[in-house]
């Protein structure tokens, strides 16, 4: 970058902060999420963002507002709540995860969407491309889908004589789509493993059933005796 137009650029950046801008009234952001108000979106994800916006200096109840949409696993609902954030008129729309990012994505083509996912965004159709993601979205990925096949490995490895592994899994979440290809092709190259898929429609309410099923589905074939 040469340096005219580095100067310009922290010119842009301190007028944005500056005093006569902090008596606008506050810009609103729109927060967008399937998942539900306990667990990692509100113990992880939310801290972590209002701080970048803090350190960015974007203060909550300062000179910006941040309204927040949760659908709590229903992911039938994320349309909607899109929708309700795109007509409050939010400067921007921070999506949590893969299906808000599909929800708000729909939802406008002219409000900055930021993403944050474990997908591939390009692999699932989210954007064209990683350096140029086009339109009005751009993101992260710290691409944690390509560990399912590497769990199943070290399950495989921890339990060589299991014979069954159940994934529990969202159906209305876009992300299962091409993680459950990948991690039964890759349980079909180890021995006596399979993958049992099923259907968790709300998964707050019955994670405690699902982990009892995984338990039993993971059954282990007795070793001979010596």
């Amino acid at each position: 970058m040469r340096r005219r137009e580095f100067i310009t650029l922290l010119g842009s950046a301190a007028a944005w902060v500056s005093p006569a801008r902090a008596q606008e009234p506050p810009r609103v952001i729109g927060v967008l999420s399937g998942f539900g108000l306990a667990g990692f979106f509100a113990d992880v994800q939310m801290p972590a963002f209002v701080q970048g916006l803090k350190d960015a200096g974007f203060v909550e109840g300062r000179n910006i507002r941040i309204e927040i949409r949760r659908a709590d696993g229903r992911y039938d609902r994320l349309p909607s709540l899109a929708a309700e954030l795109v007509s409050r008129n939010v400067a921007a729309i921070y999506a949590s995860d893969l299906p808000s990012a599909f929800a708000a994505k729909a939802a406008t083509k002219t409000i900055p969407i930021v993403f944050g996912t474990g997908a591939d965004p390009v692999k699932v159709g989210l954007v064209d491309s990683l350096s140029r993601p086009k339109d009005n979205l751009t993101g992260v990925s710290v691409f944690l889908s390509v560990l399912g096949p590497k769990r199943v490995e070290l399950l495989h490895e921890l339990l060589p004589a299991a014979n069954t592994i159940a994934l529990l899994a969202n159906p209305g979440n876009v992300n299962i789509k091409t993680d459950e290809p990948e991690i039964r092709a890759t349980a079909d190259r180890l021995p006596m493993l399979f993958i049992c898929r099923w259907s968790l429609l709300r998964p707050p309410r019955r994670v405690s059933a699902w982990c009892r099923f995984t338990i039993v589905s993971v059954q282990l074939r007795r070793e001979p005796s010596v």
